[in-house]
């Protein structure tokens, strides 16, 4: 199946690797429904910032993940579905969990329930490598242990094997692709990147983190949408789980370090305490298997190992020293 030409409902799309992926989508040729949070203000997240000739060809819808209704009258119409809409914040799960569950596992119930019922052609589940947990091998592939660490990967758990299960239940056409962490322009300050970018660039040379031993596999956002499409496209990955990632890892305080190079600054890393996983929640290392992305659907990762880090780095970078970015962002507060 190829998108171009399918009207495609993206849910989320007023996010980070939401907007991101409705302007690719546009681009291909594709007729984009986009779901954003609804609010009194009449904001379309990042994709107000989207060029022109972009806004133009998007039938916004304004709802919640969470109405079951309004889910409904989103995926009328649409033959492709993509749910990004979520909940994604770590620390914040641990203060407000109930609303994790209402979000992102009912969420994604919604979805499913009205792509069976409108009979959907194809259905892409947004996981997250943090399901996985502390990797017990590496590379991390699909069949790895699932680990509930946070209150937030047990809720994205549950969202995906929600999906499964109407693949399994009803043929449902579901397919779920794991994203492993991504990077780059647009991204919020709860993430660790945008963290260290900020900070350097509001002026602070001693940087405040967390742990700096975890090691992750950073996924630039180009990347992890064009694997978004492959997913979708590919039929070998109906009924399946797949990893998204740049198959390297790298641990937080060489990240910093990489960040401090591509800027020119020179740091020093402060352990701030307010910013440390409880002991049991840290998800010690990310490591992406990435074999069955290219076996099922041709994806391979374009910003791979430490030169594509460095270079999606330097690809973000200049985004957020645009001062009208910068702005946006509080670097001398903890977002959680």
């Amino acid at each position: 199946m190829k998108l171009t030409g399918k009207r495609v409902l993206v849910t989320g799309a007023d996010g980070f690797i939401g907007s991101h992926l409705t302007e690719h989508l546009v681009r291909l040729g594709c007729r984009v429904r986009a779901f954003v949070f609804y609010n009194s203000f009449n904001s379309w997240g990042w994709l107000d910032e989207s060029p022109a000739e972009i806004k133009a060809e998007l039938d916004i819808f304004a709802g919640d993940v969470r109405d079951p209704n309004g889910v409904r009258r989103a995926t009328e119409g649409c033959e492709v579905v993509l749910n990004l809409a979520a909940l994604i914040a770590i620390p914040y799960s641990y203060h407000s969990p109930d609303t994790y569950v209402d979000t992102n596992v009912k969420g994604a119930l919604n979805i499913v329930q009205a792509a069976r019922d409108l009979g959907v052609e194809r259905v892409v589940q947004t996981s997250t490598s943090e399901v996985y947990g502390t990797a017990r091998f590496v590379p991390i592939t699909e069949e790895h242990p699932l680990q509930g660490q946070s209150p937030y990967s047990a809720s994205k758990i549950g969202a995906d094997q929600i999906a499964l299960s109407f693949h399994n239940s009803f043929a449902t056409p579901v397919t779920v692709i794991r994203p492993f962490n991504t990077y780059g322009p647009r991204q919020s300050a709860r993430a660790v990147i945008p963290t260290i970018i900020t900070q350097i660039a509001g002026g602070a040379r001693t940087i405040r983190l967390g742990a700096l031993h975890p090691t992750r596999d950073f996924s630039f956002v180009e990347d992890i949408v064009r694997g978004f499409v492959a997913v979708a496209e590919a039929e070998a990955c109906l009924g399946q789980v797949t990893n998204i990632g740049s198959g390297f890892e790298i641990s937080i305080g060489d990240t910093a370090k990489a960040i401090a190079e591509v800027m020119g600054a020179d740091i020093e890393i402060a352990c701030d305490k307010e910013r440390l996983r409880p002991e049991n929640s840290e998800v010690e290392r990310l490591f992406a298997g990435i074999a069955k992305a290219r076996e099922r659907c041709g994806w391979t990762p374009e910003f791979a190992g430490l030169d594509g880090f460095k270079r999606g780095l330097k690809r973000t970078v200049p985004w957020f020293l645009d001062p009208e970015n910068l702005r946006r962002y509080k670097p001398e507060r903890y977002n959680i």
